[in-house]
């Protein structure tokens, strides 16, 4: 059965990963996807290796492009500005992913595409949004992970913010938040056949994370520290080495669960002291010596019988052959161009009646411009002019 946005049109003009993620997942749920690429500015994705067998295309650009169409076109050229108005009509969302004002310069952008299309839902996704002080400024997730405040209580007290494995900012923030305003603008559209402009910046959604900290600090003005409290180091809650260097986690936060997670270790005495007791360093450096005796897996298949939220840090081949990850479907396998099929990470929303579609990688950048530009009416020897004068590149 087709996925639950069949039938909605997207124009993606985005790079890198937040923008490419976000369309991505909506082209699983069902949604025509159409990237707008730039045939001579390469993409990090299209080249960061490893490549796919003999094919031109990188793991990463085969993942992030699944399920869309692409053609190439040079925006700076007036020709690319008027193919851009012809698909417009038909189309029901723009993203971009440019600094603020560049869609301008090309004549794309929103008010200008409003008076083609009053009902376009038009997004912007940047790292500082589209007003203030760094509206222009570039910037990387490690950038707006630190101008959020969030790192400045994350990592440890003695070696300071930690870098993560993944880019937080760029998916939890700006993929998520993208996703979040356009289908919202969506639900309104149908309401008031009205389209409108939707502003993401990863930083906003990033500051917004400070969902529990923040909530205090903008009551009381206690400035959170590394390892100050409860969720970051300050209690019992948190990663501990095993025997083989490995390390569990111990999540166990409400009475119940903390009181088995003593029993378990065989430190019924530590119940009274709660998970954040007075003297929580002394006792955290107790629990680490206790869970130093024994392997990552000797204390996983110990604490299967325990209700104590305890669970092993799983490498990534781990995971991704993980009882749990096959049993929820997590990894699928997609059809490859030229025949046979390669994994991938699946989307992660189970639908009872609307499943994701997986029909397709991402193609190399480029692949439908001929069959996009047949579609709007131009023949074969309008194409090969296009081509020839330097329009996809």
């Amino acid at each position: 059965m087709a996925g639950p946005l069949q039938g909605l049109k997207i124009l993606d003009f985005t790079t890198l990963l937040p923008g490419p993620y976000a369309t991505m997942m909506l082209a699983d749920l069902g949604a025509d996807v159409l990237r707008i690429v730039s045939g001579s500015r390469p993409d990090l994705t299209t080249l960061m290796p490893p490549f796919i067998g003999d094919t031109e295309l990188t793991a990463s650009s085969a993942q992030l492009g699944r399920g869309k169409r692409s053609m190439n076109l040079n925006l700076k050229d007036p020709r690319a500005v008027r193919i851009i108005h012809q698909l417009i009509p038909t189309y029901d969302i723009l993203i971009e992913q440019f600094r603020p004002g560049v869609m301008a310069k090309f004549g794309l952008d929103y008010p200008k595409l409003k008076e083609v299309n009053p009902s376009l839902i038009y997004c912007s996704l940047t790292g500082y949004g589209q007003t203030g002080p760094l509206s222009g400024r570039a910037g990387h997730d490690i950038n707006y992970l630190s101008r959020s405040g969030l790192m400045s209580y994350s990592g440890r007290l003695e070696t300071g913010p930690a870098l993560t494995g993944m880019q937080i900012a760029d998916i939890a923030s700006g993929s998520y938040n993208s996703i979040i305003g356009l289908l919202s603008a969506l639900i309104y559209r149908q309401t008031t056949g009205k389209g409108q402009y939707v502003d993401v910046s990863m930083t906003d959604g990033m500051i917004a994370f400070n969902a529990l900290v923040g909530a205090s600090f903008l009551v009381d003005g206690h400035q959170p520290g590394r390892e100050g409290h409860i969720l970051n180091g300050g209690s019992l809650y948190d990663f501990y080495e095993t025997k083989d260097g490995q390390y569990i986690s111990f999540g166990g936060l409400e009475p119940q669960f903390f009181a088995a997670f003593c029993q378990a270790i065989g430190r019924p005495d530590l119940i009274s002291g709660s998970v954040l007791p007075p003297n929580v360093q002394e006792v955290k450096q107790e629990v680490r010596e206790i869970i130093k005796t024994k392997t990552r897996d000797e204390w996983t298949a110990w604490f299967r019988q325990w209700d104590a939220c305890v669970e092993p840090v799983l490498t990534l081949s781990e995971a991704l052959n993980d009882p749990l990850t096959k049993e929820r479907a997590m990894v699928v396998e997609v059809a490859l161009p030229e025949g046979g099929k390669v994994k991938q990470l699946a989307n992660p929303i189970k639908f009872s009646a609307t499943s994701p579609q997986y029909d397709q990688v991402g193609l190399p950048v480029g692949t439908h411009t001929k069959e996009v530009l047949l579609e709007l009416g131009y023949n074969e020897q309008e194409i090969r002019e296009f081509e020839e004068t330097g329009l996809f590149t």
